[in-house]
């Protein structure tokens, strides 16, 4: 994802005190140094924040341990497009990349693979992560999350909404709404909102999903279209509620604005590290993947921001007031919906055509 957060605040880290941030984290006993003697692998990643908290607690970290350097580089939120280039032209500008399991599917389904199989599976560090998160061409070591984020001071002594059928409801609660101008999330959000259990979701039934949108589309005062934006307006206040990656509510939270976050049906994916197909620096990559899945790793990441942390472990060295703050904390995931990339593979097109005729009519 491309919409990083910005740094944590001083405030943030203060509460942190002595938790992920003061592991001491142990070594692997690795490449040796004439195997790793000029090895270098360039990793994609979101840049931001990402570039600098990855830096720090597995970039370097795997540098002092194995000898090999590693170039973090930004890219665009799903550099499908990219990848496909560098592998059909065998000229690898990244030997693997950070990226969501829509960008797998896109990669991995067809008549040519783009992605490595990691065979990473029956690696202890692999293991551990939860099958939910699996894919045999990603290891996961994020999860990202949609939720409802609303202004407390433009609800004060009156019930805020905890629901997406709450925000869909604008007679009980009245206020300036936003909503993202896209069909991701935004299809699964209005079915919640007409009532659909999140286990229901899917196959969206797109016929209901637009009649929900129907019932809304007047009150929507702004259609945004970038995390960048729905930080500013949440900061300055300009609308009351709307749904945004959790990383951006957070983000005005720091800054000081009165932002509450509603995890209850948040729409959840992850974002996964994945090789690109015949890089000659596969099996270093495998050893960084390894090495970033290290629970205490994971959890270093906090001091940063609130990560989606993959490994459950990771959890133990993170204080319970950062940990309520994750998107995979157990209460948080438990009320949430994955994301079905399958069905946004099969569907995209022509729900994007069919959405945006509708945003226009």
């Amino acid at each position: 994802m491309t919409n990083a957060p910005k740094i944590i605040t001083s405030r943030r880290r203060l509460l942190l005190g002595a938790g992920a941030g003061a592991v001491a984290l142990a070594a692997p006993s690795v490449w040796s140094p004439s195997r790793a003697a000029g090895k270098r692998i360039v990793v994609r990643d979101d840049g931001g924040i990402y570039t600098k908290a990855y830096g720090a607690v597995y970039y370097r970290p795997f540098t002092e341990a194995t000898g090999i350097e590693v170039v973090g580089v930004q890219a665009n939120a799903e550099p499908v497009a990219q990848i496909k280039t560098m592998v059909d032209t065998k000229s690898y500008t990244w030997d693997m990349a950070k990226i969501s399991w829509p960008a797998i599917q896109l990669l991995t389904t067809g008549g040519k693979q783009y992605l490595e199989k990691h065979g990473l599976e029956s690696e202890p560090v692999i293991k551990s992560i939860p099958a939910e998160y699996a894919s045999p061409y990603g290891v996961a070591t994020n999860v990202y999350t949609t939720v409802l984020a609303y202004r407390s001071d433009a609800f004060k002594g009156r019930k805020a909404p905890q629901s997406w059928a709450d925000f869909w409801n604008v007679k009980d609660f009245p206020g300036r709404r936003s909503v993202r101008k896209h069909p991701f999330d935004t299809i699964e959000e209005a079915l919640m909102g007409a009532g659909v259990p999140t286990a229901q979701v899917y196959p969206c039934d797109l016929d209901k999903a637009f009649a929900s949108l129907d019932k809304i589309k007047s009150s929507v005062a702004v259609w945004w279209t970038s995390g960048a934006q729905v930080e500013q307006m949440l900061t300055s206040g300009e609308v009351d509620m709307l749904p945004t990656w959790v990383s951006r509510a957070q983000s005005a939270q720091a800054a000081g604005a009165p932002v509450e976050i509603i995890w209850n049906q948040g729409v959840w994916g992850a974002d996964n590290w994945s090789i690109l197909a015949g890089t000659p620096n596969a099996d270093a990559c495998r050893e960084f993947i390894k090495f970033a899945s290290d629970p205490k790793r994971q959890a270093a990441l906090v001091e940063y921001f609130p990560a989606g942390l993959t490994q459950p472990e990771a959890f133990n060295y993170v204080k319970p007031d950062v940990a309520r703050n994750c998107p995979t904390y157990p209460d948080n995931i438990k009320a949430g919906l994955k994301i079905d990339a399958k069905y946004w593979y099969d569907n995209q097109a022509a729900v994007i055509e069919r959405f945006n005729s509708w945003i226009l009519a």
